[in-house]
């Protein structure tokens, strides 16, 4: 049984590269992966919080390494795209997490919150998945994982430039995979439900707020970046073969409601 769910799910020999992979939802798919194998390359901007997740996945045995970018700028994911094979080898697994949201009503939003807001949720992932996909195509194996958002499929709490962003997400998971996975490479979608990272901050600030959301999912609680774990394993894994192009809902039953 344990070498059937070896051959199934493990990722020794694979290499991932995490956006956002400092902490929240980021980080705890960059544990899963490495402690189902993969080697891991987190990306972010701050240097201390990548050395910090970088030794917390170190203590689980899980080779890691870092590289500090803002994704906002083409000259830093120029950056990632040139050094991220030089840790381990070629990525195999392309994990664009990494987000911002700039939380104000759409009427207020001004054209440096847009451009600054789809630089970093849509044309990021774009660009690295122009990178990476290609190569993971032409190597006859590949994973892409998007991290989308409730904006995603739904107008919720000020989505402004951020819900165009996370749309279009879909709509590139997508085109990646029409592209892509006849070559190898799976590409899917996943949309957590209100999760309690550090992204959510200011909406957990809000008094009432958390624990109105919580009601709202049929698990009765929020979301957790561990919550991410599993689905994160199977997209990643050779068990999601026949799995693209598809927008996964991890959300405790929160959008079928």
């Amino acid at each position: 049984m344990s070498s059937y769910l070896s051959d199934m799910f493990s990722l020794a020999g694979r290499v991932a590269l995490v956006t956002g992979g400092s902490s929240g939802i980021g980080y705890g798919i960059a544990e899963a992966l490495g402690r189902a194998g993969a080697a891991v390359v987190l990306v972010a901007r701050r240097e201390e919080q990548l050395a910090a997740a970088a030794a917390a996945l170190a203590g689980h045995g899980v080779r890691a390494a870092t590289i500090s970018a803002d994704l906002g700028d083409r000259a830093a994911i120029g950056r990632v795209t040139e050094r991220a094979a030089s840790f381990f080898g070629e990525v195999d697994i392309l994990v664009n997490d990494a987000a911002n949201n700039i939380r104000r009503p759409m009427a207020e939003l001004t054209l440096d919150d847009y451009e600054q807001t789809i630089a970093v949720n849509l044309t990021a992932p774009y660009l690295l998945g122009q990178h990476f996909g290609p190569r993971m195509a032409a190597r006859g194996w590949g994973r892409i994982i998007n991290i989308g958002s409730q904006q995603s499929i739904r107008a919720f709490g000020d989505s402004g430039a951020y819900g165009v962003a996370k749309a279009g997400i879909c709509g590139l998971t997508r085109s990646q995979a029409e592209a892509w996975t006849p070559h190898g490479v799976t590409c899917n979608t996943v949309i957590p439900g209100f999760v309690l990272t550090p992204l959510t901050e200011p909406a957990q600030a809000i008094p009432g707020r958390v624990e109105a959301l919580a009601a709202r999912t049929m698990t009765g609680r929020n979301g957790l970046p561990t919550d991410f774990a599993a689905i994160a394993i199977l997209l990643a894994s050779p068990a999601s073969a026949y799995l693209t192009g598809q927008t996964l809902c991890v959300d405790g039953g929160f959008s079928a409601t």
